[in-house]
């Protein structure tokens, strides 16, 4: 991720892409080469259990690597092992790096913001109970839990640019023409802080969201995290769902210290938008 976050004098030169001047798409290759490695052992192995055990496509239960060799068996599809490696490329780049880092957020802000933290811990604790696993079918039951993850969503989206999009006509916008064959990069990061939309925008208060129909699927435009229209993340429902139930239980089953009571809240901008400084939490058994 960190080598997709910096500037390529190939993007914007297209004479010196085979020149690869700063070394980045070599060193890409050779991250490509070690994950690719990861996925082949895994594949592999999944094969050589399928087998020894054998396998009943119509009883057994599966992940996301059994649906896909499943699918890869059905001669009327044409998906092949490279095929299906280049899918977990896109699930574990795309999925990994960018939860983790909106969690981290999110577990930040309630332990910089106390009185959220107690709002968020006494639904858990008044719809499910303290301690207890948080399921799937809690989370529309938890408006609280909800309101926290949009308003991180707001101040701490992921990715603070959208991919590069270009435009296919010619559009006027707010009284700017934008020319066909534009570059055109969208600012999720300054929406969510524009004070014409937001009131207070840089403090961190999940009530804003609290009886409000504003939602992260792409249908309001003051809050995109995921982007919108045909090119919207399509990691949307496996990161709303893990978010809530991650985010959920961490409250539900500790109590939470700061290592260091000082906690650097700065950003690093990159292709993700993460802490510049580490969250340093301890979790304390209730």
């Amino acid at each position: 991720m960190t080598e997709l976050g910096k500037p390529n004098l190939s993007d914007n030169f297209p004479l010196l892409k085979k020149l690869d001047l700063q070394g980045i798409r070599r060193r890409m290759t050779i991250h490509y080469s070690k994950i690719f490695e990861v996925f082949d052992r895994l594949i592999d192995q999944r094969l050589d259990q399928r087998q020894e055990h054998g396998y009943n496509t119509s009883t057994e239960s599966s992940d996301v690597l059994d649906t896909l060799l499943n699918i890869s068996q059905d001669k009327s599809v044409e998906i092949d092992g490279n095929d299906i490696k280049h899918l977990l490329l896109d699930l574990f780049v795309a999925g990994a790096d960018t939860t983790s880092s909106t969690l981290e957020w999110a577990m930040a802000e309630l332990l910089h913001s106390p009185e959220a933290l107690s709002k968020a811990r006494l639904e858990l604790e008044q719809t499910i109970g303290r301690g207890k696993p948080l399921e799937e079918s809690d989370i529309t039951r938890l408006p609280y839990l909800q309101a926290v993850l949009k308003e991180t969503f707001r101040l701490h989206p992921v990715a603070p640019l959208f991919l590069p999009r270009k435009a296919s006509t010619d559009v006027e916008i707010a009284g700017f023409t934008v020319q066909k064959g534009s570059k055109v990069l969208v600012n999720a990061w300054a929406i969510g802080r524009d004070e014409s939309t937001w009131d207070n925008p840089l403090i961190f208060m999940p009530e804003r969201f609290l009886g409000s129909d504003l939602d992260v699927k792409g249908r309001n435009f003051e809050l995109i995290p995921f982007g919108a229209g045909r090119r919207i993340c399509p990691g949307l429902p496996l990161a709303i769902r893990m978010l809530h139930i991650m985010l959920g239980s961490l409250i539900n089953s500790f109590d939470w210290k700061l290592e260091d009571e000082k906690m650097d809240m700065e950003e690093k901008f990159g292709i993700t938008l993460q802490k510049a400084q580490p969250l340093r939490a301890v979790p304390i058994a209730i």
